[in-house]
């Protein structure tokens, strides 16, 4: 018994010391911010390597997941004769919570985990303390443009995400299942509210990129530096995104939508 009792203990020490370093970190990573505004390069070719280079899984995810959506909708509102409103399900589902949810978690899936192992490599082969030498901070120079591309990327790859899943919905919904194109349109354009629905899951978007990147960014500058602990620090990062865009989500949808 004593013995459980000491491995909570000093699990729980351990988790509190890792989240003081991770929260140091971004306020080191945060410090950089106006440093970088002088050099916009190091911020656009980031921005290129997480998101654009997301672009095509962000766009086929959202094309089948706009499709799946119209197919399952339909057969749903059927059932009441609410064909019509097969666009305002389609996006407000999109816009509210799949568009930022799902695009997070393809972006940990595929940006998250890159940066994670980018930057455990550097560390492994001792590039971020060969930069210190050379009194370059690391932080600064590697972390904050890769911590910023990620806040700016995410609300267009959900954007992206949300956009292309209505057109799927359409083919669906108007192509394949008939329903008037005219409807799918007006009801949807005049249901989604702009504040109420596309400001809120810009506002979600927002707050799960600037999380999934300090995650990963932490996750691969706190690694051990050996190729075992890269791959632990891989996966923790997927994992750990994973928890938090899905318990970010409770949250922000208690309080946008809730009485909360």
């Amino acid at each position: 018994m004593t013995h459980y009792i000491q491995k909570l203990g000093e699990t729980t020490r351990t988790s509190f010391a890792k989240l003081g370093r991770a929260t140091y970190f971004l306020l080191h990573s945060l410090s950089g911010i106006a440093a970088i505004l002088l050099r916009p390069g190091l911020l656009i070719k980031q921005m290129y390597s997480v998101g654009v280079l997301s672009f095509l899984i962000i766009t086929i995810s959202g094309l089948f997941v706009g499709m799946v959506l119209g197919l399952q909708g339909y057969y749903t509102l059927s059932d009441f004769g609410a064909e019509e409103t097969l666009g305002v399900m389609v996006a407000a589902s999109l816009v509210r919570e799949l568009g930022p949810v799902v695009s997070a978690l393809l972006f940990a899936g595929r940006a998250g985990s890159a940066l994670t192992a980018e930057i455990g490599l550097m560390k492994a082969t001792e590039q971020l303390s060969g930069m210190e030498m050379m009194a370059v901070d690391p932080i600064k120079r590697i972390i904050t443009p890769r911590l910023m591309a990620g806040l700016l990327s995410m609300p267009l790859l959900a954007a992206i995400f949300s956009s292309i899943g209505v057109i799927g919905g359409h083919m669906v919904g108007v192509g394949m299942l008939g329903v008037d194109d005219g409807s799918y349109w007006s009801q949807m354009q005049s249901s989604i509210d702009f504040y109420d629905d596309i400001v809120n899951g810009v506002i979600k978007s927002i707050v799960f990129g600037f999380v999934v990147s300090w995650i990963a960014l932490f996750e691969g500058y706190d690694t051990v530096p050996t190729s075992e602990g890269v791959s632990r620090a891989t996966t923790r990062t997927v994992v750990n995104s994973a928890f938090s865009v899905l318990g970010l989500d409770f949250i922000l949808t208690a309080l946008m939508f809730g009485d909360i």
